[in-house]
């Protein structure tokens, strides 16, 4: 490593989507010969792209098991993720990590909303779209953090890290509990004693030398948030603590809880189309919340499910809803895998192979006053490139209707 960043002559960027894009953007531009490989190119997997490479960056999608991977962990090439990158390039930048299994996107928003009320100077990016490799210079950096991001840090240390929740998740990747629990625990492992480290009631031991402070969703609040459900004030009371840690005084909090607004594909109102309710929720990509989003209402339910499976069980789904829940409209390839869990209930099972079908079929069978709700418990890379593009196509076929 020849910087006083710790950047090489020469690196690997494995993966150019989104974060990979930006990483190498930021290694040309700092003087650092990329080297990339992907998948679309054909060349994600010639060992001798290692060549006189000194570090490996990673996109998030690339498996931690992935033959160039392992190679250079073999060769003693370090391997970053891309947020461990963008850590080294914002030397001066106070850091809020936001980790979990669920709210992550919008408890991060909300913080960025939070810090701009409070007239700091304020960069949100991570795992929400915007790569942190890619964000300017700024006081203040709030940043979502996945668990495969996580795997793969070496010095990030966040001022204020946050643990949300943590339930079964990515189990397809991770392979079990423990050792996603290992990778989400990762953010709090580089703090010191003047940090702060927020996670709920009953947290066990976590690593890291960090104050601690817990939380639990029915904390007071200044005032109660704009954004509906039980899950999203466990949000906005995360965000709280957060923002206390940060030295943000609860008048620019109560301002933020007030008007933030929710982010796209997550309980999104799309449409009203002859008094039926379309909720967009894609980027529910498991169980558990898919069943928070479910819990968020008191009217009657239809449900598109379905997609690629995480490796987790969708057993729970069946007790989800209650009377409420009128039918599930399942899609995709792990279409039948649901259908079977719900086979011992009395709730309508739908197989519609598709998005499109699926909101035709619920449509048609949806009265005044009932949701059609997307939340697929599901990754979306078996019919879409991503869960917004799976959003966007529910939003384009609710629109359709009324056409």
């Amino acid at each position: 490593m020849s910087s006083s960043l710790g950047l090489p002559s020469r690196a690997l960027v494995l993966g150019l989507a989104r974060s990979g894009l930006a990483a190498t953007i930021a290694l040309e531009q700092r003087g650092v010969e990329v080297v990339g490989a992907d998948r679309r190119r054909g060349n994600d997997d010639d060992l001798g792209l290692l060549s006189g490479v000194e570090l490996l960056v990673k996109s998030p999608g690339v498996p931690d098991d992935h033959p160039l991977v392992v190679a250079a962990e073999q060769r003693g090439v370090p391997v970053w993720s891309e947020v461990e990158l963008g850590y080294r390039l914002l030397p001066g930048s106070r850091f809020v990590g936001v980790t979990g299994t669920n709210g992550k996107t919008t408890t991060v928003e909300l913080l960025g909303a939070i810090f701009r009320e409070a007239g700091r100077d304020v960069a949100v990016a991570g795992n929400v779209g915007r790569p942190l490799a890619g964000v300017e210079p700024a006081d203040w950096v709030v940043c979502e953090l996945s668990s495969f991001q996580l795997v793969h840090v070496r010095e990030l240390r966040c001022d204020v890290a946050v643990l949300l929740n943590l339930e079964p998740d990515h189990l397809d990747r991770h392979g079990t509990l423990d050792a996603y629990r290992r990778a989400k625990l990762r953010i709090f492992e580089n703090q010191r004693e003047r940090d702060w480290a927020v996670v709920p009631c009953g947290t066990g031991p976590i690593p890291g030398a960090a104050r601690r402070v817990e939380f639990g969703g029915g904390d007071p609040l200044p005032v109660e948030p704009r954004i509906p459900g039980a899950h999203n004030r466990e949000n906005a009371v995360a965000a709280t603590a957060a923002a206390r840690a940060a030295g943000i005084e609860d008048e620019a909090i109560a301002r933020a809880l007030t008007t933030f607004p929710g982010v796209a594909h997550r309980l999104e109102p799309v449409g009203e189309v002859a008094g039926v309710r379309y909720v967009n929720d894609s980027k529910a990509t498991n169980v558990s919340a898919t069943r928070r989003a479910v819990a968020a209402f008191d009217a009657p339910l239809h449900l598109v499910l379905g997609g690629r499976a995480k490796g987790e069980s969708f057993e729970p789904l069946a007790g989800a809803g209650g009377e409420l829940l009128r039918a599930v409209y399942v899609i995709g390839e792990a279409a039948e895998e649901i259908a079977e869990a719900f086979a011992e209930t009395a709730v309508r099972v739908e197989r519609c192979g598709d998005l499109a079908t699926a909101v035709r079929r619920a449509s048609a069978a949806a009265s005044p006053g009932d949701v059609v709700l997307l939340s697929p418990a599901c990754a979306s890379y078996d019919q879409f490139d991503d869960f917004e593009q799976r959003g966007e196509e529910f939003r384009r076929l609710v629109q359709n209707l009324t056409s």
